[in-house]
């Protein structure tokens, strides 16, 4: 081969080498820049006075070009939001908040919580539907439709900040309180409640999920959260909830949610699990009383006449421990024909009742357990009596083991107007096996609306 074409054939190759590198190493380390353009132009009034605008009852048909902004608080990645979007005017200390309903899921992948939107509202209906302004549709079915998924667009854009959509972190509302949650002008907005618990109900004696399942498929479920003052707020948890099997947190702590109504009924919507932080330790509203002089003995006669009848709840009596489990109902001292016996009921209360009142006793010195036993306005089996031998003084009392002895007594079951007499349940013989310290619980259950017998126990006994 001739010297100078080896040469020209070399020398080309390397060139396209050197070339073909310098492109790839271009295009590795060069990005080139994103053309980011609003859809909608600037806006032309705020979310707050767009909202104004909403009727007392029915809807108005927005007709002109009424563009403002708003960033999104929902989410429904986990499921828990269906075919809406909630946002509010401003990411930290918002004035006004709205709803955008539309036919089209897995919104979060195009708008994610804290996303800065544009809407332009020509031709959408705005009213209140429900207990919460809205906007939506024309729909002949529905004063506010959902937005068909092929128009979404039309009517929503995010915000550009230079390099793709602007997501702000958002600042929660800090509220003191659940009844301040319950507000018009926090629905839709991103709210945050300190020291919030779930109702003793919904964790013991079960400790129930988020959501509940029938034949295997979730369900729409509510919840119910507490605060240190007393307030209620129901959690709607959807049916389609991804992380619905979750048990619910047992501790106290920050709430956040989105704040809902559903007609005058006030739902909470929480995005995920996590915004619900809940490390504390609970809060007990009706906590347990007495139990600072626990004495474990073999024989005694308990009769309650060496106690006065007030205060009722015989918190000062330091020898039992007088439990709520769930509830905030004591069993209280009375009096009747000059007999003094303890009492409870679920009558005129509200929700459900469990209440103990624990009674210690030496296991090994005792071979019999004796009470007397009388029932008023009978519907229903309230009164249930264990044994245990784990239970420790005004602790936590759904978590000891406890044996069922009820059935070693006679409980009346009548009757059912009126009063009947305290008369002796029967006796128990405490067997051999059992021994050491330990106490005799008698349950009250009950609940408003269902049983609500009423309970008088006297003369406790050990011998």
């Amino acid at each position: 081969m001739n010297i100078k074409k080896y040469l020209s054939i070399v020398t080309g190759a390397a060139f396209a080498a050197i070339s073909l590198t310098s492109c790839v190493q271009k295009d590795e380390w060069e990005t080139p820049p994103i053309n980011c353009n609003n859809k909608f132009a600037n806006t032309t009034t705020t979310l707050a006075a767009f909202k104004a605008q909403a009727p007392a009852t029915g809807y108005v048909l927005i007709t002109t070009d009424q563009i403002f902004d708003g960033y999104v608080t929902s989410s429904d990645e986990n499921g828990n939001f269906y075919k809406t979007i909630s946002f509010q005017d401003k990411a930290e200390n918002p004035t006004a908040a709205l709803q955008i309903e539309v036919d089209k899921a897995s919104n979060y992948a195009d708008f994610p919580v804290g996303a800065h939107i544009r809407i332009n509202a020509n031709g959408l209906r705005l009213g209140t539907d429900r207990g919460v302004v809205k906007i939506g549709s024309v729909d002949p079915s529905f004063d506010i439709g959902r937005i068909p998924g092929v128009l979404v667009s039309r009517y929503i854009s995010g915000v550009c900040n230079g390099n793709g959509l602007e997501v702000l972190p958002l600042k929660p509302v800090e509220l003191a309180s659940l009844a301040a949650a319950k507000d018009a002008q926090y629905i839709n907005m991103l709210v945050t409640v300190p020291n919030v618990q779930f109702a003793t109900g919904d964790i013991i004696p079960v400790n129930k999920t988020f959501i509940d399942y029938l034949a295997g498929a979730g369900v729409d479920t509510d919840r119910t959260l507490e605060d240190a003052t007393g307030n209620t707020v129901t959690v709607r948890n959807s049916g389609f909830f991804s992380e619905g099997s979750k048990l619910l947190p047992k501790g106290n702590g920050n709430a956040t949610f989105v704040v809902s109504r559903y007609i005058s009924t006030w739902q909470m919507l929480i995005r995920k699990t996590s915004d619900l932080n809940f490390a504390g330790t609970r809060l007990d509203s009706a906590p347990p009383k007495g139990g600072t002089t626990i004495a474990f003995s073999g024989s005694f006669l308990e009769n309650f006449e060496s106690y006065a009848t007030n205060p009722t709840n015989l918190e000062v009596y330091p020898k039992y421990v007088n439990d709520p489990l769930i509830g905030n109902r004591y069993w209280q001292l009375k009096t009747f024909s000059s007999n003094k016996y303890i009492q409870l009921s679920a009558n005129a209360g509200s929700g459900s009742y469990v209440t103990y009142f624990a009674v210690p006793i030496d296991f090994t010195a005792a071979s019999q357990f004796k009470f007397d036993v009388n029932v008023g306005f009978f519907n229903g089996n309230a009164l249930k009596v264990y044994y245990t031998t784990n239970y420790t003084a005004l602790s936590d009392i759904s978590t000891v083991t406890k044996t069922d002895i009820t059935s070693e007594f006679t409980i009346p079951q009548a009757p059912a107007t009126g009063y009947g007499t305290l008369t002796p349940a029967g006796t128990y013989n405490i067997p051999a096996t059992l021994t050491g310290n330990g106490y005799i619980l008698f349950e009250y259950t009950g609940t408003a609306g269902g049983v609500t017998t009423t309970l008088q126990l006297d003369n406790i006994q050990a011998l």
